[in-house]
């Protein structure tokens, strides 16, 4: 197998073999179900759901855990706050909303954003909620190994004890004396400021609904805890890869690979993290105003684009979106399926069927292979189309039909053929469709006059692009367009 990864614990991309021939094991950090789903938690999700299917087109059986995490300090605050006056700064809010009934509309949501945008449903999405007996064990069998303690003052806390596992800090590299205080829970029962809470005692401010009897007091999970023992519940002690947003590598992914290697447990053998996305270089603030929902890109330029925009880069790098970044990946989505279209009408539309290796173009797999290198797959992706386009005017239909099924190969193990329709159900997103298609053709059009170094033509479909306040950019990478303000 010539499967390559970066491993975030060993800050490098080695060869991945699985734990099980045939078989791989896969645990992703889901949402934290508080709110909206952002489109930090749905590049995430299409970046893990990209590996899944790369890893069985390469004759790999996976199983895949995504958890939700249904119970939290955010959590009950909001449904708190609909209590208190039926109002705060989410227009999504219900007026005195029980946290159990917030956290499952939001999941609802998630849900429907990960359907829309083509993420496949996990083997398994356990909650929280569902595996408290889980967490108590844990619990006790760190206790009992020297790795976690009561709170001596009696409030239910139980804590990790850093200082007794050497390793900690491994997983970001850093030492343990230049980390802060973890904010998880009260510091006055911890031995060390950076000790991290395993289990909650309840708090005269938590409803009733959000409390659990243990053997330490009622209380509720510590957000790190509830992973590990999902994970493990699932996939057992030692299992293939632990996916999830960088922003998690500390404190949730170092504290989870600390308790469960404490535990005597291997854990996962790769960890993998996905970069943020930004808007114009500037992290996303809802208090600075430069926010931008997956809906909100959606209605503007339907499923398919997104779903394109969202997986376009490589996983581990930042995606930072501008004004034009849906008109760009517009663009990109209508250049493919207008080759499907027109060459499905040529030789006929290519059967449906499971992808394999031997479908896909040589360099295409070697990308993906290569630690999931999505934009040179992508760039392989679009010269086969280009070929294929070539081939249509040349009148060669067996090159046609090989290109055609090339690129619904490559389509279907990006996801974009399980994205929705091409364009979304508003006119902003069939306006964007509309205009990205006319500006792809126009663009081959200008290829096919360079080619045939017919200057004047290639100039003058640059130029009437210009008129009509489309400007081109040549680079290395192909044409970019954009539109030009005013």
């Amino acid at each position: 197998m010539s499967l390559r990864f970066y491993d975030t614990a060993r800050a490098e991309v080695r060869p991945f073999e699985p734990l099980e021939a045939g078989r791989a094991s896969l645990y992703y950090c889901g949402a934290t179900v508080q709110g909206m789903p952002h489109v930090g938690h749905v590049r995430s999700a299409i970046v893990f759901d990209q590996l899944t299917r790369w890893l069985e087109v390469s004759g790999l059986r996976v199983t895949v855990v995504r958890n939700v995490t249904d119970i939290d300090d955010k959590i009950l605050e909001k449904s708190r706050a609909s209590f208190r006056d039926g109002a705060f700064d989410d227009p999504t809010v219900v007026a005195e909303e029980q946290w159990w009934a917030l956290a499952y509309r939001f999941e609802q949501e998630f849900d429907r954003a990960y359907t829309a945008l083509g993420v496949r449903p996990p083997t398994y999405e356990p909650r929280a909620t569902g595996h408290i007996p889980e967490m108590h064990a844990l619990i006790q069998h760190l206790i009992e190994r020297g790795h976690a303690y009561p709170a001596p003052d009696g409030s239910g806390d139980v804590y990790f004890d850093v200082r007794s596992w050497p390793a900690y800090g491994s997983l970001t590299h850093q030492g343990l004396d230049d980390m802060q205080a973890a904010p998880d829970a009260d510091p006055r029962g911890k031995r060390d400021p950076r000790d991290f809470a395993l289990w909650k005692g309840s708090k005269d401010t938590d409803p009733a609904t959000a409390s659990w009897e243990s053997p330490w007091g009622a209380g509720r999970p510590g957000w790190h805890l509830e992973c590990s023992s999902m994970v493990t519940k699932y996939l057992g002690p030692e299992f293939d890869i632990h996916g999830g947003g960088l922003d998690l590598r500390f404190p949730h992914h170092e504290n989870e690979m600390a308790q469960s290697q404490a535990a005597g447990h291997a854990f996962a053998r790769f960890w993998m993290h996905n970069g943020m996305v930004t808007y114009g270089g500037e992290k996303m603030s809802k208090s600075i105003g430069n926010t931008v929902s997956p809906q909100e890109m959606i209605d503007a330029a339907g499923t398919r684009v997104v779903r394109y925009y969202l997986g376009q880069a490589h996983y581990r790098s930042v995606l930072d979106y501008r004004e034009t970044s849906l008109q760009e990946a517009a663009a990109a989505v209508a250049r493919i399926d207008g080759l499907i279209t027109k060459a499905s009408g040529r030789v006929g539309a290519p059967a449906r069927a499971a992808v394999r290796i031997a479908d896909l173009p040589a360099a295409f797999v070697a990308a993906m292979d290569d630690d999931l290198n999505v934009p040179q797959a992508l760039a392989v992706l679009h010269t086969t189309v280009r070929s294929a386009n070539t081939a249509l005017a040349a009148g060669d239909d067996d090159a046609v039909r090989a290109g055609l099924a090339a690129v619904v190969a490559m389509t279907g193990v990006l996801g974009l053929d399980d994205a929705g329709a091409p364009a979304g159900g508003t006119p902003d997103a069939a306006r964007t469709s509309a205009l990205g298609a006319l500006v792809a053709d126009r663009i081959e059009e200008r290829a096919e006059a360079r080619a045939a170094r017919d200057w004047a033509r290639a100039d003058a479909i640059r130029d009437s692009l210009a008129a009509a306040g489309i400007m081109l950019e040549d680079s290395a990478d192909g044409v970019s367009w954009s539109l030009t303000a005013g």
